[in-house]
């Protein structure tokens, strides 16, 4: 199997656009907050790596997001 960057981000780009359109499940209270603070923080991560530059150095793949985007 190889490794395709492209195919990779593509894939991240989809998770952060489920996560975004996700229905929110019947809880309340603190239960819903957690929730709500978790979806977000999904689609941050999953935006982060599927907008950001990246280059493979030493075998590494090395990912850049400037944070100011």
């Amino acid at each position: 199997m190889t490794f395709n960057i492209s195919d990779f981000q593509k894939r991240f780009k989809k998770r952060a656009e489920a996560v975004k359109n996700r229905s929110m499940p019947p809880v309340g209270g603190d239960e819903r907050l957690a929730f709500i603070k978790q979806a977000e923080e999904d689609y941050q991560d999953y935006m982060i790596i599927s907008e950001s530059e990246f280059e493979i150095d030493d075998a590494y793949i090395v990912f850049k997001y400037k944070l100011d985007s």
